[in-house]
């Protein structure tokens, strides 16, 4: 489904154009159109008789789903690379994700996809059995490699791949789960974000919702921001079901919640000063994405101003606060 990033509102003379009509009647003043400039005006051309069929343009909107819509990843087997133990399925590159499998003995193994420079690093967890991991840097050319572990920190290349990505919208990456927003139609984060967005009348309506719930249940759990381990990886319902976690576990969650609702988000990694924080990216039909929307501070779990959505972005103060760059450093968006 395309979906729209920009709201033109017409009026006068403007809404004349857009819809086709001949001509706004004249202003107060102005002279009336005279009888040989009418004829001038109405003269069919030569080719007056060709017919043709012009349809009227769509506008795409967000559609909210009854109760939930989960895309499921495959492996389907269309296009797929391999060597030695390792496989990668690339057939749904064009949704922002591939697959890998690892059917070796090696006891860790790493997954490094980068494109232009940047580098994301993933444990790769399954054995004998394909795990998701998302593109999530746009179009253009991906590399794709696979290493085991020798030992420590040192580890051994066993695979190695380049693949052209061109997506079907620059949506799909944030719409599928992957390992670190992990969710199945059988989450129970998934039902409970049907559950609480069924009440919701729009996108913006299901953000708050789900936001408001998450933040309202979820208490920051200072021990085990105090002692998890590189590696941790959420658990969004391991999550609801506590009722507490970091900040990796509440951006997971949301981001589960608005996936599972069609809405695109990013989990997003990085700086705020000093702090290594986390925060949400939401996208909203007609206004586009929300940078910053929800963000934790190292401290809070913050929400901006919902009526910057809502009025198209008249508040100054959250059109400041959402466009100061220079207050976030994002590293990587899962």
């Amino acid at each position: 489904m395309k979906r729209r990033q920009w709201t033109v509102f017409l009026g006068g003379a403007a809404v004349c154009a857009a819809l086709g009509i001949g001509g706004c009647a004249p202003a107060a003043g102005q002279a009336e159109t005279t009888a040989a400039q009418t004829q001038a005006e109405t003269a069919l051309p030569e080719t007056a008789g060709e017919l043709a069929v012009i349809e009227d343009s769509a506008v795409p909107l967000y559609s909210k789903p009854q109760g939930s819509y989960v895309r499921i990843p495959t492996a389907s087997g269309s296009v797929t690379y391999a060597n030695g133990p390792v496989t990668v399925d690339a057939s749904n590159s064009q949704n922002g994700y591939v697959m890998i499998k690892y059917t070796g003995n090696v006891g860790r193994i790493k997954v490094q996809i980068d494109k232009d420079g940047l580098t994301y690093t993933y444990d790769l967890n399954a054995r004998s059995a394909y795990e998701v991991f998302p593109l999530s840097e746009g179009n253009g050319t991906y590399s794709i490699k696979v290493f085991e572990q020798v030992q420590g920190n040192s580890y051994s290349q066993a695979f190695s791949q380049t693949i052209n990505v061109s997506l079907a919208s620059q949506y799909e990456p944030f719409l599928y789960p992957n390992q670190y927003v992990n969710f199945s139609d059988g989450s129970a984060a998934v039902q409970k974000a049907a559950e609480i967005s069924a009440g919701a009348t729009d996108a913006l309506g299901v953000v708050n919702n789900v936001y408001n719930y998450v933040i309202n249940n979820t208490t920051y759990d200072t021990a085990k921001a105090n002692s998890v381990q590189s590696g941790y990886l959420p658990s969004v319902d391991q999550t609801l079901a506590s009722g507490s976690g970091i900040c990796f576990d509440y951006a997971a969650l949301m981001v589960s919640m608005l996936r599972s609702q069609d809405i695109p988000a990013k989990l997003v990694i990085g700086y705020t000063g000093s702090v290594y924080h986390a925060w949400v990216n939401v996208y909203i039909d007609g206004v586009g994405w929300l940078d910053n929307y929800i963000y934790f501070d190292g401290t809070n779990w913050s929400l901006a101003d919902p009526t910057f959505a809502s009025t198209g972005g008249q508040s100054d103060s959250i059109k400041q606060y959402i466009g100061n760059g220079a207050n976030y450093q994002q590293k990587y968006c899962y």
